[in-house]
């Protein structure tokens, strides 16, 4: 097992409980196996989702950070975390796990959030979940206006419909100041769609691309500062394809199911940004293990695993989603927050567990 360096002094005594020195095989309380990987705890948890009675219910997060403190329903918070239910709707979460809204709109599956349109004059958060509601199969959108004051919240904004049967994995992308929507089916089936508004402020999509990836896939996420689409193919591996909708079905294998990397199922996939680094992590959920890439050089990098042991919170094992985000997130993650969807909580159903990059980080003895 590859050896890890200590924590750096300067953070050892804020971080000590989520450092490690070596790579470690451990068990999961009654869970089964978990892969080797450097260990982490999480530093707070979300309440569980509404959805009981052993149900496979939350999925996936999404991060967002305001250039400003906003208003959510009432409560003033540097931005949220979206995540779904699959089995009810979605939920909108502050920085400290408390729920700020849910909004019951159905068998919403993968999130993301993104910015870059105006709405009604007024720069919009659009936030994006793959719907697999009878009837309403596509990408349901929503928006939430950062200049919001009072009880302003997340709202319903319209939907990307589609020919995809089961709708899976979703991400949107921002390529070359365009707002690219891409959602995957259950079976491979990958549609991109730029997205614009009309003159009445309703969302407008144009496909322009579609291809196979091949059998049952979900996880998704792009990256505009390498032109990198990231795929996960859930008994195959990691693809990375071209962001451009010009490079159709041209494809790369960066990790196949591999032993102590990545064991089928592949799930979820998120892109952090760290300075002029750059990471993709995924959802190893065969073993409750997440591995991780450096993506900002030639080739994508494999830099090791960690896994999510048992903390102030409890760990996590068998997780659908994952998000990430670089930089000042709030006071309690000044440097990078990962969220993580727990398949299996100690107390009440499924819920999201935060992680500070920095424990991450220094785990792993990343740069």
């Amino acid at each position: 097992m590859r050896q890890i360096g200590l924590c750096t002094a300067a953070i050892a005594s804020l971080l000590l409980v989520g450092c490690a020195t070596h790579e470690v095989d451990y068990q999961g309380e009654g869970e089964g196996l978990v892969g080797a990987g450097v260990r982490v705890r999480a530093a707070l948890e979300t309440p569980s989702v509404g959805t009981g009675g052993g149900e496979d219910a939350a999925d996936d997060p999404a991060i967002w950070v305001g250039q400003r403190p906003v208003e959510v329903m009432g409560t003033t918070t540097a931005g949220f975390v979206a995540g779904t239910d699959k089995k009810a709707g979605l939920y909108i979460y502050g920085f400290d796990g408390v729920v700020l809204q849910f909004l019951p709109e159905g068998l919403l599956n993968n999130g993301d959030a993104i910015e870059g349109l105006t709405v009604a004059g007024r720069p919009q958060v659009v936030l994006g979940a793959s719907d697999r509601t009878p009837g309403r199969e596509g990408v349901s959108l929503y928006l939430f206006d950062p200049a919001g004051t009072g009880q302003n919240g997340v709202r319903p904004w319209g939907a990307i419909r589609t020919d995809v049967v089961e709708p899976y994995g979703f991400c949107f992308a921002r390529r070359s100041g365009e707002i690219h929507a891409i959602l995957v089916g259950h079976k491979g089936e990958v549609r991109q769609f730029v997205l614009t508004t009309d003159a009445a402020d309703r969302p407008v999509s144009r496909e322009v691309r579609r291809f196979e990836i091949g059998s049952i896939s979900e996880g998704c996420a792009a990256d505009e500062a390498t032109n990198a689409l990231y795929l996960a193919e859930e008994n195959v591996g990691v693809w990375r394809y071209g962001l451009d909708p010009a490079s159709g079905d041209v494809r790369t294998l960066i990790q196949g199911i591999e032993t102590d990397r990545l064991v089928a199922d592949a799930e979820g996939l998120t892109i952090l940004a760290d300075g002029a680094a750059r990471y993709l992590i995924g959802s190893s959920q065969g073993d409750s293990a997440f591995p991780v890439w450096r993506i900002d050089g030639a080739a994508p990098e494999y830099k090791g695993r960690f896994v999510v042991e048992d903390g102030v919170v409890d760990g996590v094992t068998g997780t659908d989603g994952l998000a990430a985000m670089g930089g000042r997130v709030s006071d309690a993650f000044p440097e990078g927050l990962v969220v993580v969807q727990d398949d299996v909580n100690d107390v009440g159903t499924q819920n999201f567990k935060y992680i500070d990059w920095r424990v991450i980080k220094a785990a792993l003895g990343l740069d």
